[in-house]
């Protein structure tokens, strides 16, 4: 009897239908190709590998989090922009009137277009920052912790913006 239950249950896992795609996040994804174009660095100061790195990130989140598949050209899903503000600042003094603290943030605008519901559409800013000791230099390991944490925050609210809606 347990057996036959198994069986069903597997069975009807396995029939039902869905209306479209769903990701690992429960964004439903009607598209199922992806354009992401390389997000050139126009802030003030360049750094020479945020472009690319960005750029990767942005890419891997989506093919790590849905089902699309990444295009060069004609993506049902669209995403182009660039990073407009790079900037490192103090953010806490000591007692000597020194800084305690530095804060490096990174501001990207996006332009996102689904071609299956223009609706969706949008231009937005989205940045985060990283905050690291002032006797810290933001070269080698302590820029890649940096890229990795400002990176996974703007590249996740780039996703929940487009597809996930939040």
């Amino acid at each position: 009897m347990k057996l036959i239950m198994y069986i069903l249950l597997i069975i009807t896992s396995l029939s039902s239908a869905s209306c479209g795609i769903y990701s690992f996040t429960g964004a439903k994804i009607d598209a199922k190709t992806i354009q992401i174009d390389y997000f050139p660095n126009n802030a003030v100061l360049v750094e020479p590998s945020l472009s690319q790195k960005f750029t990767i990130a942005l890419q891997d989140l989506f093919l790590q989090q849905s089902n699309l598949n990444l295009v060069k050209t004609d993506g049902e899903l669209q995403f182009e922009g660039e990073i407009t503000d790079y900037t490192i600042l103090p953010t806490a003094s000591t007692a000597e009137q020194t800084a305690a603290l530095n804060r490096l943030t990174i501001r990207v605008k996006v332009r996102f277009y689904n071609n299956l519901n223009e609706e969706d559409n949008f231009e937005k800013s989205f940045s985060h920052f990283y905050d690291y000791g002032a006797n810290q230099q933001l070269i080698g390991s302590t820029l890649e912790d940096a890229f990795s944490e400002i990176f996974e925050r703007i590249t996740q609210d780039i996703f929940n913006a487009s597809v996930a809606k939040w």
